[in-house]
C-alpha cells in the first residue's frame, strides 16, 4: 500500500507529462507548483507567468530563475549580481535580473555588430574609391578637338603678330629710320643731273688735237 501512488501525485504526474500545455495556473498551491514547475524549460516558465492574471509566482519560480541566471551567464556573473545587491541593500527577483542582464548582452552585441558592419562599409568605400570609375559622359571626337585647339592657337598666334608688328611700326627706332630714309629721297631728287661724254665727242676732240699738232711743228 505504500508504494500506491496518492491521486495528488497522479495529477501532478499528469501535469508534468503536459507540462508544455500549461497557462493559467489559477490558484494552484505552491507546494504543488514547486514540483511541477521544475520541469518546464524557460520559455515554458515565462509563458505560465504571463498568462497566469492577478498572482505573483515568484515564491515557486524564484529559485528557477535564478538557475537559468547561472545556465545562463556563469556563476561568477550570479555572485556578482548578489554581491551587489548585499552592498546596495536592494533585493531584486532572478527573472527582472534576467531579463535586465540578458538585455545588456543585446545590446553590446548589436553594437559590436554595428561596429563591424561600419567597418566594412568602410573598408568597401575605400576600395570604391580606389576602382577606376566609368564616365558615362561622351567625350568629343578627336577631329573636333584637333581643329578647335589648331584655330584657337592660330588665332592666338596672330594675334601676337598684329601686336608686335604694331609696337615694333610703332617704335622710335623704326620712325627714325623712316625719317632718314625719306630725307635720302629728298637729296636725290634736289642734285642736278650731269651728261657723260659720250665716246664720238672724246674721238672728235682726240683726233682734232691730232691735226693740230703738225701745223705747230711748221712755225
Amino acid at each position: 500500500m505504500d508504494n500506491v501512488p496518492s491521486l495528488v501525485d497522479l495529477c501532478i504526474q499528469v501535469a508534468i507529462d503536459n507540462v508544455r500545455y500549461l497557462g493559467d495556473v489559477g490558484e494552484t498551491d505552491f507546494h504543488l507548483l514547486e514540483r511541477i514547475l521544475p520541469h518546464c524549460t524557460l520559455d515554458q516558465l515565462m509563458h505560465i507567468e504571463n498568462t497566469t492574471k492577478g498572482r505573483d509566482l515568484s515564491p515557486a519560480t524564484d529559485e528557477l530563475w535564478k538557475k537559468f541566471y547561472v545556465r545562463q551567464f556563469g556563476i561568477e556573473s550570479a555572485n556578482l549580481v548578489v554581491e551587489r545587491m548585499g552592498q546596495k541593500r536592494v533585493i531584486f527577483k532572478w527573472k527582472q535580473l534576467y531579463k535586465a542582464k540578458l538585455k545588456d548582452r543585446e545590446e553590446a552585441t548589436q553594437k559590436s555588430l554595428d561596429r563591424i558592419k561600419k567597418r566594412y562599409q568602410e573598408e568597401d568605400a575605400r576600395k570604391q574609391s580606389r576602382q577606376v570609375q566609368l564616365c558615362t559622359k561622351v567625350p568629343p571626337s578627336s577631329r573636333k578637338r584637333i581643329f578647335e585647339g589648331g584655330s584657337s592657337i592660330c588665332n592666338a598666334k596672330s594675334g601676337l603678330m598684329k601686336k608686335a608688328k604694331l609696337e615694333f611700326l610703332n617704335s622710335r627706332e623704326v620712325k627714325n629710320l623712316a625719317a632718314m630714309k625719306n630725307k635720302a629721297v629728298h637729296r636725290n631728287y634736289s642734285v642736278p643731273s650731269t651728261k657723260k661724254p659720250s665716246l664720238g665727242s672724246g674721238l672728235a676732240a682726240a683726233s682734232s688735237s691730232k691735226l693740230a699738232k703738225p701745223n705747230q711743228k711748221r712755225f
